[in-house]
This record gives structure tokens, sequence and C-alpha cells, in this order.
């Protein structure tokens, strides 16, 4: 394997982001990645380096994409937020409301906002699922449908690693008329030039980077607890499925999105910039800002950590401390993450192949997180 290599773009004022990229290509913690922030809309680092398959005989280009995980889950909220940005439908209604099969077993009072925090109490699935079964979208959210609650909705989070982008995506489904990853496509990342997609296209295999799997399994530490535990037993996952065509043609909202930190960051520049971004106004400002609308703040029984959920994204808590306080993010497993802060008008995005075992945080995103701070406080 060659030295890995950095390309594209750093404005003077985040070298120090730029340092620590390099940084993490250097040391072997990632084998191929990209980094990107925008400014008040405009993009002051687009970074891509390293290689894009784990024998290190590919490099990774500007346009390499790849599986994310659940930074997918802010395209899904993003998607969402613009439904009811149209009035199409309202975060405090009933999910009931506009899927009406889903008002079994208990489920009447769940809201679109319990959907959207990780408080639905359906954060897995009952009985076994395979990978392919994921695949049925109908099938998929008939399941969930029929389910009862496994705890008293609105009270506490679970992480609903998966099932979130069924539920949210079927609400979405059913106000717009078209599929959630349809509607992201000609509403949002179309209408941007954002290259992400909920559902591959066929034509843009080619640029898919290979995922290098975690050592553990997705769920295989969750053992704190009945709901843990439930939440991953229907399921098994080990992050070789983007490498299937099944996988990147199904559109999975909650985990299957394929982009890179470029993209990411250019669609979700649309919450730090008020919902217009390069002249491209998508969202109302107010509609926007409602992914900073406190939901629930507790100890997710499903993660074990501290968290704080708004409409769709996590907000700042004692264990994820940002400078601002309307700054609102989410990450994927192995190690992708978004981050929106709506004070600095600041977003970026940090996407790689090298997965780590973690859900809740990667020290790879350290510095530069860091480096994009302390530029901003230098040029203050």
């Amino acid at each position: 394997m060659s030295e890995p290599q950095v390309h594209g773009f750093c404005d003077p004022r985040f070298t120090a982001a730029r340092d620590a990229f390099a940084a993490n290509l250097k040391s072997g913690a990632d084998v191929g990645a990209s980094f990107a922030a925008t400014l008040n809309g405009e993009f002051v680092v687009d970074l891509w380096g390293g290689f894009s398959d784990a024998a290190g005989t590919k490099p990774w280009d500007k346009d390499t994409i790849v599986n994310v995980y659940s930074t997918t889950k802010t395209m899904c909220a993003l998607t969402a937020l613009l439904c009811a940005d149209r009035g199409l439908l309202k975060f405090d209604a009933p999910v009931a409301t506009y899927w009406p099969e889903f008002a079994q077993n208990g489920k009447e009072r769940i809201t679109v906002a319990h959907l959207m925090s990780h408080t639905a109490g359906l954060s897995g699935w009952e009985g076994k699922l395979s990978v392919e079964d994921l695949y049925d979208w109908d099938a998929a959210c008939a399941r969930l449908a029929r389910q009862a609650p496994w705890w008293d909705p609105g009270t506490a989070s679970g992480y609903h690693a998966i099932t979130q982008g069924y539920l949210v995506g079927e609400v979405v489904r059913r106000v717009s008329g078209v599929s959630l990853g349809t509607l992201f496509r000609t509403e949002i990342a179309e209408p941007l030039g954002a290259d992400f997609h909920i559902g591959l296209p066929p034509e843009h295999d080619a640029r898919v980077g290979e995922l290098i799997p975690p050592e553990t399994l997705l769920g295989a530490n969750a053992t704190q607890n009945d709901i843990a535990r439930r939440t991953f037993a229907a399921l098994t996952l080990d992050a070789t499925e983007p490498r299937t065509t099944g996988w990147r043609r199904a559109e999975i909202p909650a985990a299957g999105g394929i982009g890179n930190a470029r993209s990411v960051a250019l669609v979700q520049s649309l919450l730090a910039n008020g919902g217009e971004v390069q002249g491209k106004r998508i969202l109302s400002e107010a509609g926007v800002r409602r992914a900073l609308e406190l939901q629930i703040d507790n100890t997710d029984m499903v993660l074990g950590v501290p968290v704080r959920f708004g409409l769709g994204y996590g907000l700042p808590s004692a264990i994820a401390p940002f400078p601002n306080a309307n700054t609102a993010f989410w990450g994927g497993w192995g190690g992708s993450l978004i981050v929106a802060d709506f004070d600095a008008r600041l977003c970026f995005s940090y996407v790689m192949n090298r997965m780590g075992s973690t859900t809740t945080g990667d020290a790879r995103v350290s510095g530069l997180f860091g480096g994009m701070y302390a530029g901003l406080m230098a040029a203050a």
C-alpha cells in the first residue's frame, strides 16, 4: 500500500482540520475518507484521500461514495421536515392520521414526533428478519404496524436503529404519494446537485467504495437491558451488506444512504443556513429550525448513553458538547458524522470506509471538529 494522499482544498483558516484529516490517513486510522465543511452556505473545506478499498489499490477519488449508515437518518429527517414545512403533515398528529393501519395494538396515540425522536417504542421488529426482508418495503412496514410498542410511547427513547426509516418513510409516502427516497431525490438532492442517494441507481455502482467492517456486529454489545437486546435480536448486520445489489437498490432511510462528505454537508447546510443554500431555497427558516425542538432528554435505552433528541436529530448534551446550543447532529455506525451549527452557520461532515465499532462517536473526528471551531474563533 502506497502513502495515502490528500486532495481537495481547504480555506487557510481551517488548516488544523486539514492536518487532522491527513494525520488520520497517515496513521492508518483511516484507509479512505472525505471531509467537507460549509460556512454561510459556501464550501470552505472539501478534502478526500486515501484508498476506496481495503487492499489500498484504488484511490479514494473526488466522486467516491460509500454507505454512511445512520447518517442517512438526517436525510430522512430533513425530508419529513420538508413535508411538515409544506403543510403535508403535523408532528404532533397521531401517526394513524396518515397511516390508519398503524393504529393497532395500542399505537393510536403515537405521534409523528415520537417516530422522529426514537420514543415510539418500536426500536426493533418482533421475530426474526433476514437482510433481504428489508428490501420489501410494504412487508417491513406492515410488520411494524401490527406490533405493540415495547414501552409507553413518548416517555423514553430507545434508538430505532433501522425501524425509524420505515416508520418515518411510510408517513412521508402516505402524505406525499411517493417514496421517501424519491421525494428526497427530486425535492432536495437534485435541486442542490447533491450526490447522495437513498436507493442507488446502478450507473453509480462503479464509484462505491468498499466499507471495511468493524470488529463487532451491530448491536453485539447491546446487553444493558431487555430493550437493547430486543432491538438487535431480529436482524444481524455485519457491514458487508452495502456490497450487494439488493442493499444498494433498496430504500433503507435509516441506514442505507450512499454519498460522501461533500454531498452530506451540502444537503445538511440547509439547516445551518435557514433552509436556503447557494441561492436555492428548499425549506423555510422556521421549517428547518424545528429540528432543534427538544423531544426527549434521557439515557437512551438502546444506546446506553445520555441523549437529547430534537425532531430527527441529536442535540448538544453532556457527552456531545458543542460550542453553540443551536446545533443539530447525528452520525452513523462506523464513524460518519454530520454537524449543523445554526448559530455559526457552519456545517461539516466526515465520511470514511474503515469502520469503527462504535455507534456513539468516533475519536477520528475530534481533530476535525476542533480544527473547524479553532479556525472560527481565530477569525472572529
